[in-house]
């Protein structure tokens, strides 16, 4: 598919992590509010594709491999996806590989909308700056409507877990490579055992990457229900949806909650600068203490108070 006078052709860069691609909704929404008529498509990982494919805001989802550049066969797949007659690009990934996909693999005379060395539309120091908010800029930057992503297309049937009216999602895991940003599991573990004594149910969610944490939170709250890697992505989006509260870890689902609207705690500890990284969403908070272990669950309570979620 090539540019026309009729159509333009927009590509957009993000490839993750789960929590950046969350934090991008409004941009991509924002981007199809400004150029209703447009061919529009997202460069993303493999990982991502089956839920960027649902997304009601592209017309083509592209796979990078984002493969060492040596491997040749895929380099120049990815280059000859950027060489299309793309009107703009913006790059929302903002990396080290996005940029050298500017360098030598974008033709001079394409719009790029990103912090690439050169670019024809900079973007300006975001430090200090949301990343929701980041994006956003970034698309109003390439012609864009800054509206709020709607939610309704992420749907998913979870009846199946027969759940009742009231219940609680906790994520007490997060990526295996920052095992650092966990709340330490006896504190979710005693959180749970307080919610519980509210009259909520509490629900463990997760991948099975998370297996070792939800086993340490139920060795002291057995009363849990444990649907770890028992959703897909879809299914979390409505888990998260339906629940009266969500608490959890620096982790891409408890972006995904905040989104949801569902009041939503986030415990960050070191690794996490919260005025770049923290959630956005209708009722979401955040609590941070270094080290982490020093948020105690009644601290979490407090703030949900506040919330007027319990």
């Amino acid at each position: 598919m090539q540019s026309t006078t009729t159509q333009k052709a927009i590509l957009i860069i993000k490839h993750g992590a789960l929590g950046d691609l969350i934090q991008g909704l409004d941009a991509y929404a924002s981007v199809r509010a400004g150029f209703p008529d447009a061919h529009i498509a997202l460069l993303t990982t493999s990982a991502f594709a089956p839920l960027a494919v649902k997304m009601p805001w592209f017309d083509e989802i592209i796979i990078d491999q984002r493969a060492s550049f040596f491997n040749l066969v895929a380099t120049y797949k990815t280059a000859s996806q950027l060489r299309r007659q793309w009107d703009s690009i913006i790059d929302l990934q903002c990396s080290k590989r996005t940029a050298n996909y500017h360098r030598f693999f974008t033709p001079s005379l394409t719009n790029w909308y990103g912090t690439a060395t050169g670019c024809s539309h900079p973007m300006p120091d975001f430090t200090g700056v949301n990343n929701q908010q980041r994006m956003c800029t970034a698309a109003k930057m390439a012609g864009g409507i800054i509206v709020e992503a709607d939610m309704t297309w992420l749907k998913a049937d979870i009846t199946q877990f027969e759940l009742p009216k009231r219940f609680a999602v906790l994520i007490a895991g997060c990526s295996p490579a920052k095992p650092s940003k966990r709340w330490p599991s006896h504190h979710f573990a005693s959180l749970a055992n307080i919610l519980t004594r509210q009259g909520l149910t509490v629900v463990l969610a997760g991948t099975n990457a998370d297996r070792e944490a939800v086993d340490s939170v139920r060795e002291n709250a057995p009363d849990t229900i444990d649907l770890s890697g028992k959703t897909n992505i879809p299914m979390l989006a409505a888990l998260c949806n339906q629940a009266s509260l969500v608490i959890g870890n620096d982790t891409g689902p408890v972006f995904l909650a905040a989104k949801t609207g569902t009041p939503t705690v986030m415990v960050l500890g070191a690794d996490t600068d919260p005025d770049m990284s923290a959630p956005v969403g209708a009722q979401c908070s955040w609590i941070q203490k270094v080290p982490i272990s020093d948020i105690t669950p009644d601290m979490v309570i407090e703030r949900l108070t506040s919330m007027k979620a319990l």
